[in-house]
């Protein structure tokens, strides 16, 4: 099936979930689901996430994307890390930009670098965001090149993790004939942990896109856990994606969103 995929990830999400509940393998794992919910901890990880949405626009569309988001960590100095953030979206869609069409390739990515300073309690971050004009059609992507601030900021206790992470973007380079890029994305998030690394949570996804003056706002529920594929420590989590505001060109009837994202604790 088309989708297959993203179904896997939505079942596989589910057992483990309730496998990691049950053999409760110790404070580790915990640990390892606070850092994951911390977008600047010092961990290397590499999420897949996937997104599929419905319903989209008056044709009704369809669209899968898949964000390819390895998270890298450099050592300034001993109070200070390099936390970059990549997300590299590859998007099949029909019915999006008209009746009967279908686009598939990549969109264009986006490439954030929070300087952290180690902290506890609340925890922060800044630094540049950019768009980077990958797309592979010109209907998936902007044709432009954006720059402009990033920031987090969070508190983090045993367990708890509340806070928000922010970035507005700019077009500063790029095909003439293209619309400017002008957007402006928050998402604010809270997630609870256990000991056996399940872990549960919500987020709410904001979007404003001041050239074309259109706001797009989702609250996703979460839920998941992690496990190990041998060695490899991976994590799971599955989250609808519930429309709350939105213009009816850009608005899904409904989403799912499925992650799972290997992670290198050690590295």
């Amino acid at each position: 099936m088309k989708y297959s995929f993203l179904v896997i990830m939505l079942l596989l999400s589910v057992h483990f979930t309730i496998s990691a509940q049950e053999e409760k393998p110790g404070n580790s794992a915990q640990e390892l689901a606070d850092k994951l919910a911390n977008p600047v901890a010092s961990l290397i990880s590499v999420p897949l996430q996937n997104n599929l949405n419905y319903g989209i626009g008056p044709y009704n569309g369809v669209k899968y994307t898949i964000n390819v988001q390895p998270v890298i960590p450099f050592k300034l100095s001993d109070n200070l890390n390099l936390i970059s953030r990549w997300i590299l979206p590859v998007v099949d869609q029909r019915n999006i930009t008209g009746l009967n069409t279908h686009e598939f390739g990549l969109s264009d990515a986006t490439v954030t670098a929070f300087f952290a300073p180690k902290s506890e309690k609340i925890i922060y971050g800044i630094g540049p965001a950019f768009l980077v004009p990958t797309a592979t059609d010109k209907l998936l992507g902007t044709e432009k090149f954006g720059v402009g601030p990033s920031v987090l900021v969070m508190h983090q206790g045993k367990g708890l993790s509340v806070g928000f992470i922010a970035n507005q973007i700019w077009s500063v380079a790029g095909a003439s004939e293209r619309a400017d890029f002008n957007s402006f994305y928050t998402q604010i998030f809270m997630s609870h942990s256990y000991k056996s690394g399940a872990n549960w949570g919500v987020n709410a996804e904001i979007t404003q896109n001041w050239e074309a003056n259109t706001t797009l706002i989702s609250l996703n529920p979460m839920m998941g856990g992690i496990t190990k594929f041998g060695d490899q420590i991976v994590q799971f989590s599955v989250q609808p994606l519930i429309p709350i505001v939105g213009h009816q060109a850009i608005k899904p009837d409904w989403g799912l969103r499925a992650v799972v994202a290997f992670v290198f604790p050690g590295s």
